[in-house]
């Protein structure tokens, strides 16, 4: 009887881990994406650079996505590629080989091809868990987070025609690198968001040219930390609109997490409202 109890005991902790409430973001209406995302001071946003790559999760797939939302609110910049057949996967590389167990050009496998295959760790570990597809990931997300549509191989029609299948106005966004990419998505639908790519004043100076509304984006800045910046923000904050960096190809390589925490608290009392990172868990014990 006792080891009987054990053992329910062990299986109830089980269900309860696997079960943990996720921190959600779901939104009904764009209108209610937008206000969210408007600026306000001292608002913090997390987001997933690929997901995670902590505790063993493979980048770039729905566990990973999971993983971070069990910590924190957030929300993620992902990366469709076309498979051979043209189906949209969940692969950053145009090559399988440093995140799956398969080796050549994504563009070379179809999907019932790549399906079999295995995601990879960031030590190079085959996981348990394989490839999605963007469908899969736009599904699994609604009324959960924000799916960030990094530009890789997809065509940007093709890209459009995604969204609109699934009316995920509320909970997609598209990256665009410039002010012609803005144009075409806002010309496909007036309604959606983007997170937009303004680095320099020259970048700024054209997006401000352009007559293109403020009120459907956040801002990448860059990087780093850096005087700069100020300019930027005290610009975009008086447009209500928020600033993103990014830590992962900066902060993320400190060697310590005490190194990584600090810098992650600095890039928020430097005046961003999102913070990029490979590392959205740290991130997210870091300003709690």
């Amino acid at each position: 009887m006792k080891k009987l109890f054990i053992a329910s005991a062990i299986l109830l902790v089980s269900l309860q881990v696997s079960a943990q409430k996720l921190h959600k973001l779901n939104f009904k209406t764009t209108e209610e994406m937008y206000s969210y995302f408007e600026y306000a001071p001292g608002k913090k946003v997390i987001s997933g650079h690929r997901g995670t790559i902590e505790n063993k999760m493979p980048e770039n797939s729905i566990p990973s996505m999971k993983a971070v939302l069990q910590h924190s609110i957030a929300i993620f910049e992902i990366d469709p590629r076309l498979s051979k057949d043209s189906i949209p996967v969940m692969v950053h590389d145009a090559t399988l080989d440093r995140t799956t167990t398969g080796t050549g050009k994504v563009a070379d496998f179809t999907w019932k091809e790549l399906k079999k295959l295995k995601l990879k760790d960031k030590q190079g570990e085959a996981t348990k868990y394989k490839i999605n597809t963007l469908d899969e990931m736009i599904k699994w997300a609604k009324g959960k987070t924000i799916l960030n549509l990094d530009k890789k191989d997809l065509p940007m029609e093709m890209t459009a025609e995604i969204i609109k299948k699934h009316d995920a106005y509320p909970w997609v966004w598209v990256t665009v690198h410039n002010v012609e990419q803005a144009k075409f998505y806002l010309d496909k639908n007036p309604k959606q968001y983007m997170s937009m790519h303004i680095r320099t004043q020259q970048d700024l100076e054209k997006f401000v040219q352009s007559g293109l509304p403020f009120n459907r984006m956040i801002v990448y800045i860059g990087p780093d930390i850096k005087s700069s910046n100020q300019a930027m923000y005290k610009f975009f904050h008086e447009k209500g609109v928020m600033c993103m960096i990014s830590s992962a190809p900066t902060f993320d390589k400190l060697p310590t997490v005490g190194e990584r925490a600090e810098k992650f608290r600095a890039v928020f009392a430097d005046g961003a409202s999102i913070l990029e990172s490979d590392l959205p868990i740290e991130v997210s014990k870091a300003i709690q």
